[in-house]
């Protein structure tokens, strides 16, 4: 793990998988029923995580196609207004759409419809990721929804391996999206094929539970998975907060309390913080509270890529409140159960 932990030092990331339009109705708090008004930000899980990124000072680079139109020209730009790097986005026509999604700013009855026809994050190809330098990169990070159809899934595990040749290290937010799949059989296999290929995998006791096939054995899925060869397992329990399973510790992670605005861009904020904490040579569990003062902002605030947080409020807000933390030796961490 140490020279994983070394090399993510050269605070550079690739993030892989889905970027779109988001669509908030305001005032904050109006359904999108009743709506008359809508403000626009970037949105999707990697385009998320790569602003979250980039806002702590990482080098942040997204690999997705983008639609060659309207929408897909606003996810560019947006990015770069963020400071991503959106150099290796190849422009996609025909039907091909990024994602839309409209999300309600409510702490409670949260609607949020996303359309996917057409993903444009699906046709990602050998050609996109055979362009990149791998030597030059920290981490590959990728979201799983863009495993659920190929040549997206079988370009990803060629990035992994890739990556993996080069000495990046290789990271999975498992992201199920019920909806992307054809069923929940072909995305177990598929995880577990992906999962075979990383570093480090971060899921909630729902992935995990798909992953172990019930949710009830979804922790003893994360010990199996931390006594085969993934570095660093992350299990997120919500309000429980987190269970990290790392160089044979177990680390229990609690929230930071906060007043939600709305239920949605934790996990994308958690991610982000998380990798650039672990790249500022932060230790893993400094780096999991980290990434939980940033999910914890970022559902105190309107919007996601916008909500995420710079690097003085991250420490601000860290400073000024505490979160339970439990280090102890992992008496599973040799067991393959």
């Amino acid at each position: 793990m140490d020279a994983m932990l070394d090399r993510l030092r050269l605070n550079r990331f690739v993030v892989i998988g889905r970027a779109g339009l988001d669509l908030y109705p305001e005032p904050d708090g109006t359904k999108i029923e009743d709506a008359t008004g809508f403000r626009a930000d970037l949105g999707g899980s990697a385009g998320n995580i790569a602003v979250a990124l980039a806002r702590l000072g990482a080098d942040a680079a997204l690999l997705s196609p983008l639609a060659d139109d309207p929408v897909g020209r606003f996810t560019r730009n947006t990015l770069a207004r963020y400071n991503v790097d959106a150099s290796l986005c190849r422009a996609v026509g025909g039907e091909c759409r990024n994602t839309l999604a409209l999300a309600e700013t409510r702490a409670e009855d949260c609607e949020v419809v996303i359309y996917r026809n057409g993903a444009a994050d699906f046709e990602l190809s050998e050609n996109d990721i055979s362009g990149l330098d791998y030597s030059t990169v920290g981490a590959v990070i990728a979201t799983g929804t863009s495993l659920a159809r190929e040549p997206s899934r079988s370009s990803i595990m060629t990035a992994y391996r890739r990556a993996r040749k080069a000495g990046a290290a290789t990271v999975l937010d498992v992201d199920f999206r019920p909806y992307s799949w054809n069923s929940e059989n072909e995305a177990k296999a598929v995880y577990e094929e992906a999962i075979g290929l990383c570093d480090i995998v971060i899921g909630n006791d729902d992935e995990f539970g798909l992953i172990a096939g019930e949710k009830a054995n979804a922790l003893s899925c994360a010990r199996r998975l931390a006594g085969t060869g993934v570095s660093i397992t992350i299990l997120k329990m919500g309000a429980g907060g987190s269970l990290t399973l790392a160089g044979g510790r177990s680390i229990e992670t609690g929230i930071f309390p906060v007043r939600p605005l709305k239920p949605f861009g934790a996990g994308d904020a958690f991610m982000g913080s998380l990798m650039a904490g672990l790249a500022a040579g932060s230790d893993v569990a400094e780096a999991v509270r980290q990434g939980s003062a940033a999910a914890a902002i970022v559902v105190s605030r309107p919007g996601c890529a916008s909500a995420m947080p710079v690097r003085e409020e991250l420490n601000a807000f860290m400073a000024g409140q505490t979160v339970a933390q439990k280090t102890e030796e992992d008496p599973h961490a040799h067991s393959t159960v």
